[in-house]
């Protein structure tokens, strides 16, 4: 199954995507760069025909304890947008450490100033996509 993923951020917004045999996540380029919540949906809706996604995965910013803020709630308003919008189901994905592993990944391959800002937030989505086609792998039949 090709499922999308995003990692929605206040300036920008990552996308990445995977293969249907659900090996190889993807980051998508550009980066959404749009804030306001509604064009970013129809952005990812957008991305998700283009790539003929039948799942979205959306990432859910918790706090390290677990517990979620404000930018969960934005994240969760964003899902509900883009599932209404899409007819696709979306589901949220525990984004954790997301943007730290993907600054990790970009500083070994040497990409560092504006090319790592145009990127981080799409590998950052792409981590998110990996996590969640490992938990799939251990799950099957789970959505």
């Amino acid at each position: 199954m090709k499922i999308l993923a995003v990692d929605y951020g206040d300036s920008r917004t990552g996308l990445a995507v995977c293969d249907p045999g659900e090996i190889l996540a993807t980051p998508l380029k550009p980066q959404i760069e749009e804030k306001a919540m509604a064009k970013v949906a129809d952005r990812i809706c957008q991305a998700a025909r283009d790539n003929r996604a039948e799942l979205i995965v959306v990432g859910l910013p918790r706090n390290m304890d677990g517990t979620e803020g404000a930018r969960a709630q934005k994240s969760r308003k964003l899902a509900a947008l883009v599932e209404q919008a899409s007819g696709l189901p979306v589901r949220m994905w525990d984004e954790r450490q997301t943007t730290i592993t993907a600054a990790g990944f970009l500083s070994e391959s040497g990409t560092f100033g504006k090319k790592r800002k145009a990127m981080l937030d799409a590998v950052s989505a792409s981590v998110i996509l990996e996590n969640y086609l490992a938990w799939r792998k251990n799950h099957p039949g789970e959505q």
